[in-house]
């Protein structure tokens, strides 16, 4: 594998952005070093977490690496018209400020070509379905880490669904509390239940999107 692979593998953020600004500086598109090198790490490093190899520290400057690489590569991406594999809002639901779980997950889905919009925390059900009508997200990722603020996530698909949207994006949920009993009950397409789930899921609903 190359350095600029193991640099995010191993979560070395400073040697995974020199590796990058030294692809670019020889000449290779900034595509072909997403995917080529980038994305293979981050499914390396997404096979590690579920196979407990890695755990959430691990993932965590992974996903920083991966970030910081990507930073100085995004503008050449932009410029080129590269394809995107979708564009996502992902967001912790109202009334829950834990964003750990939602950075590593918008982390990965950047690192797989999506365009995240990260809406943060506390985010009430009215600006997803504002991410969906006016930034035209065809996925969106809720994440409660509370068993109290779960029922957001319920209000969430309900108010996509009052505002006609419910068949433009796909749902998925997550986080420590959430199972997929729980996404069958409320609706949601899909239940993630780790980042490396959560991306999988993503790229099989940005082609085979059927709506609860």
């Amino acid at each position: 594998m190359s350095d600029l692979y193991d640099a995010i593998v191993s979560g070395d953020a400073a040697s995974a952005i020199d590796a990058a600004r030294r692809r670019l500086d020889a000449g290779v598109a900034a595509l072909e070093v997403v995917t080529r090198e980038m994305v293979p790490a981050m499914d390396e490093v997404g096979r590690r977490f579920e196979c407990e190899d890695y755990f959430v520290p691990e993932l965590l400057l992974s996903a920083r690496a991966m970030k910081g690489a990507l930073e100085l590569l995004r503008p050449l991406l932009a410029a080129t018209g590269a394809p995107r594999a979708g564009k996502v809002a992902i967001g912790t639901v109202k009334g829950d400020l834990h964003d750990i779980g939602k950075n590593i997950v918008g982390a990965m889905l950047e690192g797989a070509g999506f365009e995240v919009l990260d809406l943060g925390v506390n985010v009430a059900p009215q600006q997803f379905v504002e991410a969906v009508r006016a930034e035209r997200a065809g996925l969106v990722c809720l994440s409660a880490l509370l068993t109290t603020t779960m029922a957001a996530m319920k209000d969430t698909i309900d108010a996509l669904r009052a505002a006609g949207l419910r068949k433009e994006a796909a749902v998925i949920i997550g986080g420590a509390p959430v199972t997929q009993r729980f996404a069958d009950e409320i609706g949601a397409d899909a239940y993630g239940g780790n980042a490396a789930a959560a991306v999988a899921l993503a790229r099989r609903l940005a082609v085979t999107h059927e709506p609860a």
